[in-house]
């Protein structure tokens, strides 16, 4: 699951980059000089807080950090996209909802089925969301990441690159990652040097980082642990509990289609809430949004999400607080709608009987 923040303009979204961040993670294999944190003085001082504050030990602490390799290639990475990059909405969207992705959607919804019809029931979440989220996250658990996780961690807690608008922020953000990294490993008795992920650390089928797989992953199959990374149970029923756990209501849809009244229309207004559902109906249509069928009888709030498609016209549509439960998983509402297409196209594709 890529980290809250890490915009569409900067990385796109995570598992759109999952290809090109093996590509890197390959580069490292050609001789390097090898960078370890275990010399570095602030990277010992935060150890020593983190193994504090997660009730670890100092000196284990400080071991799984100091063998942590610096990644060049985290850093480029995670570098903001040059100013004036275009969005597209149509050619992000093509990058998934695409033949291999839709086939092996279908093979995962067939095999899982029975699992996936329970985790709908348990959680209240439909399974074409469930199913639209691991094929992009991962393409069925093909494409988890190629770096370790602790060097991944460790380089964004200690050489963010500067330039980044809100580096401080999400160097903060990747140095409790780290903790959360250290004492989920050390709970499950996993070897913290060993596991490999994306190149922001995000680990397994779904893409957890370690604080959401320490908050929301659950062991599905019942065999008494959590694993991302070889139970698909244990994934199913991760990412549905993630998504309730979010405020998911069952049964509400995720958008409606909208168009506009240009003789009233005060797009800005409308717009300036960003994603977050922020009006009623009622609002809504007043400020020269045009609703038909069921958006008009929509109870709850509502957003006008704007997608830019380059340099063509932007495409709308009115999203719900579903909508933006889904935007936890990866705060861009172009990811949302690709995992919400997704697996609704692969679900209408399926044979009749399942």
């Amino acid at each position: 699951m890529t980290p809250p923040l890490l915009t569409f303009t900067r990385l796109v979204v995570l598992p759109a980059l999952l290809a090109l961040g093996s590509l890197a993670a390959g580069a490292q294999t050609r001789p390097v000089a090898i960078e370890r944190y275990a010399s570095l003085p602030q990277a010992m001082a935060l150890a020593d807080e983190l193994a504090q504050t997660h009730g670890l030990e100092p000196a284990w602490v400080r071991e799984q950090i100091g063998a942590a390799q610096r990644l060049p290639s985290v850093v480029r990475l995670m570098r903001p996209a040059p100013q004036g990059t275009p969005k597209n909405w149509a050619a992000y969207r093509a990058r998934f909802i695409e033949p291999v992705r839709l086939n092996a959607g279908q093979r995962f919804w067939l095999a899982h089925r029975d699992t996936l019809a329970r985790a709908e029931q348990v959680y209240g979440v439909p399974a074409s969301l469930i199913v639209g989220v691991i094929g992009v996250e991962t393409l069925y658990g093909r494409h988890t990441g190629n770096f370790r996780v602790i060097d991944a961690l460790s380089t964004l807690a200690f050489d963010f690159p500067p330039e980044h608008p809100r580096a401080a922020a999400r160097q903060q953000f990747f140095r409790d990652e780290l903790g959360h990294y250290l004492r989920l490993t050390r709970q499950e008795g996993l070897d913290p040097q060993a596991l490999r992920g994306s190149y922001a650390g995000a680990m397994g089928w779904p893409q957890f980082m370690p604080s959401s797989w320490r908050q929301h992953a659950v062991d599905f199959d019942g065999d008494g642990k959590i694993d991302l990374f070889n139970s698909v149970a244990d994934v199913i029923g991760s990412v549905a509990h993630y998504f309730k756990a979010y405020g998911w209501q069952p049964g509400q849809p995720t958008h409606y289609p909208v168009r506009f009244d240009e003789s009233r229309l005060d797009l800005d207004a409308l717009l300036a809430p960003d994603i977050l559902p922020s009006f009623g109906v009622a609002s809504f249509t007043a400020k020269g949004a045009v609703l038909e069928g069921p958006a008009l009888q929509h109870s709850g709030q509502l957003a006008l999400v704007e997608l830019q498609n380059g340099t063509h016209p932007p495409s709308y549509l009115a999203g719900t607080e579903n909508f933006y439960v889904v935007t936890r998983y990866n705060w861009s509402s172009y990811y949302a709608l690709a995992v919400i297409e997704l697996g609704q196209i692969i679900e209408a594709q399926l044979p009749a009987a399942r």
